[in-house]
């Protein structure tokens, strides 16, 4: 339907959850970064209904006013099952993870906090013991046994991340710290590279710090210019101005794949191909996304692609970026050093193939090491089965905070991953994360490194509590009910 402040939204599950601050149904400002998306309705939403002409004056019944306005009555949707029919088993998964059967502040431990780093399977946590307590060894141009073993883990591990990505080209598979730093090479070897005066990078409004700050840096040098792509209200990218912005100078689209603070999946494939069309190059986010569902690249035509590796069940300080091979080649080094060499004299220094010149010094071995049984894990399950479950797990969790007075729920695009950001209207942000650890229940609070996401709703800090592949129902029950008696506290002092 269209709302009377003139959004198209859809109706659905995902919209259970009372609107942000700012953003309530009915007149009222909107705070200036959503005043762009004003108007007619979007049109890759549901067909919109055209509101009716208004009546004459004498019949027109009086607008509800805060003190007459109804609530909507919310129905939280069914909770999934424990074991999906389609072979999904939750218990089972939760076994292999020992940090979830520990208790916190004398409480069982409820971990929500998967959109800050996840936990790792004790799979993951014997891989990395194995490589330091009996298979220590640098890696590449050893003849000995356990150097030639090292560079069989690490390379396993980068053909590991190939597959999981959807490339059969495991030379387009680089390692990197983490996201943060894919992002950084990118902009520093292929920006520097092809970057000017005027040319223009579009960087998306729902975008974590990493996929913006490089950007800046790069464009300040380069003397190009940054350019938002702005947000709709339910947290959605506003496509009609993404196709605005696009144009002969656009040289470079930064998009996440899954935003870390409003849940939206944009539709990364369509806003590539439109990149296309302009000639600029796409470098999608996907530190968000690798864990929730599966992502082939070479179907979303992504030019670049990159993850961390502890927001998917493995080690903190290894990443991964996916290039395109030509893209790649063409390159120049980002640091030089050791591995990334062919031959160094001081006359001249040449250098190795993809992806080791752009792999200076020793990498994160035993971090590879745990990457690698971190994803053959979860190649063991069945993603489908697993990416249904948290579908469903994270409608019933949007319909269940939808029952907590106060709350509003910040993002609710259709087809979202399970980032629930809120507020409690009242409350301050760090007050309820704390309320919430003394019942063992983890969240983050703060800007979530997504300062111009917030911005856009008028906000400077939220709540966020993130879902994982090993949440379950229960988790959602513990913290709903720990949210309710956080606002039942508050009113009784207010009383």
């Amino acid at each position: 339907m269209t709302t009377p402040d003139g959004f198209g939204r859809s109706a659905g599950a995902g919209q259970l959850a009372a609107v942000p601050v700012g953003l309530a149904s009915g007149p009222g400002p909107l705070p200036a970064a959503l005043a762009h998306a004003g108007g007619a309705p979007r049109y890759w939403l549901p067909q919109q209904q055209q509101p009716a002409a208004a009546a004459p004056p004498a019949t027109t019944p009086p607008a509800p006013t805060a003190s007459t306005a109804t609530a909507p009555t919310v129905t939280p949707p069914a909770a999934p099952p424990s074991a999906p029919p389609s072979g999904f088993d939750v218990e089972a998964v939760r076994r292999d993870f020992p940090q979830l059967h520990r208790e916190v502040n004398g409480r069982p431990l409820v971990w929500l906090d998967n959109g800050a780093t996840t936990l790792k399977p004790r799979q993951v946590v014997e891989a990395v013991a194995e490589h330091y307590a009996m298979e220590t060894s640098n890696v590449h141009r050893g003849a000995h046994s356990l150097a030639k073993q090292a560079t069989q883990v690490y390379e396993e591990g980068r053909q590991a991340a190939a597959e999981l990505l959807g490339t059969p080209d495991q030379g387009e598979i680089v390692f990197v710290r983490g996201t943060t730093e894919a992002v950084n090479l990118v902009a520093q070897s292929w920006g520097r590279a092809n970057l000017g005066v005027g040319d223009e990078i579009l960087v998306s409004a729902a975008e974590h710090h990493s996929n913006l700050v490089p950007w800046q840096l790069i464009a300040e040098e380069r003397r190009a210019r940054i350019r938002p792509i702005p947000l709709l209200p339910d947290g959605q990218l506003d496509q009609d101005a993404y196709r605005d912005l696009l144009g002969s100078r656009t040289k470079m689209v930064a998009l996440t794949h899954a935003s870390n603070v409003l849940g939206t999946v944009p539709p990364v494939a369509e806003m590539t191909a439109l990149a296309h069309r302009y000639g600029a190059k796409v470098l999608v986010d996907g530190a968000q996304a690798v864990a929730h569902f599966p992502v082939d690249v070479t179907a979303l035509d992504a030019d670049f692609y990159a993850f961390s590796g502890h927001k998917i069940f493995a080690p903190t300080g290894i990443g991964v970026l996916f290039g395109k091979r030509e893209l790649l080649e063409a390159m120049p080094p980002w640091q030089g050093g050791g591995n990334m060499i062919d031959s160094v004299s001081f006359g001249e220094t040449t250098y190795a193939p993809i992806p080791h010149r752009l792999e200076a010094g020793t990498g994160h071995i035993a971090g590879v090491a745990g990457l690698r049984a971190a994803l053959q894990y979860l190649a063991g399950l069945d993603r489908e089965a697993a990416t249904a479950y948290e579908d469903q797990l994270t409608a019933y969790a949007m319909g269940a905070l939808a029952t907590v007075p106060g709350l509003q729920l910040i993002g609710n695009a259709p087809g979202k991953i399970g980032a629930l950001t809120f507020l409690l209207v009242g409350t301050d942000p760090m007050a309820v994360a704390g309320a919430l650890d003394q019942q063992g229940i983890a969240v983050r609070a703060g800007h979530h490194c997504a300062q111009p996401a917030l911005a856009a709703f008028g906000l400077q800090a939220a709540v966020r509590a993130s879902l994982a592949l090993y949440n379950t129902v229960q988790d959602v029950d513990a913290l709903v009910a720990a949210l309710q008696a956080v606002q039942g506290a508050q009113g009784a002092q207010a009383r």
